[in-house]
């Protein structure tokens, strides 16, 4: 049986430098994990059918926190054992890593399902909002209030 919620949350955080997938392979390893599933989620160069050039991520200053305490939610969901969330703020480039999510349990089904969890959660509930530059020079902001 995997430990208390907040052990299983072990990587949290909001970074303005490029993301590391082996940082979170590094905090979800466990020798008791039969499934490990990892979600990285990159900048494309469309959306919509327009042209991207990049964008910029800013957050609310209690993100950090809600994204924890996300993680913690489905934590207690979930029986996994490790889970782990950072994502970028800042200006990114195309094929950057924006976000990167991942979950270890017992079992894969276990894994794939938490970190889908993880995912739509984090980007339904922390308040960290995209703004797209587009290559027509236009612009707009996604998921801002």
């Amino acid at each position: 049986m995997a430990s208390a919620s907040g052990e299983r949350v072990r990587l949290v955080a909001l970074r303005e430098q490029a993301l590391d997938v082996d940082e979170v392979l590094d905090a979800l390893g466990d020798r008791t994990a039969g499934g490990l599933n990892l979600f990285v989620g990159r900048v494309r160069d469309h959306d919509g059918g327009r042209g991207v050039t990049g964008l910029e991520y800013a957050a609310h200053p209690s993100a950090e926190q809600r994204l924890a305490e996300v993680c913690a939610s489905v934590a207690a969901e979930h029986d996994v054992i490790a889970l782990a969330a950072v994502h970028r703020v800042g200006s990114l480039a195309i094929g950057d890593a924006a976000v990167i999510v991942g979950a270890a349990a017992a079992h894969r089904d276990t894994a794939y399902a938490a970190s889908r969890v993880l995912i739509d959660r984090l980007k339904a509930e922390v308040p960290i909002w995209k703004h797209q530059l587009f290559a027509d020079g236009d612009q707009e902001w996604v998921g801002s209030p």
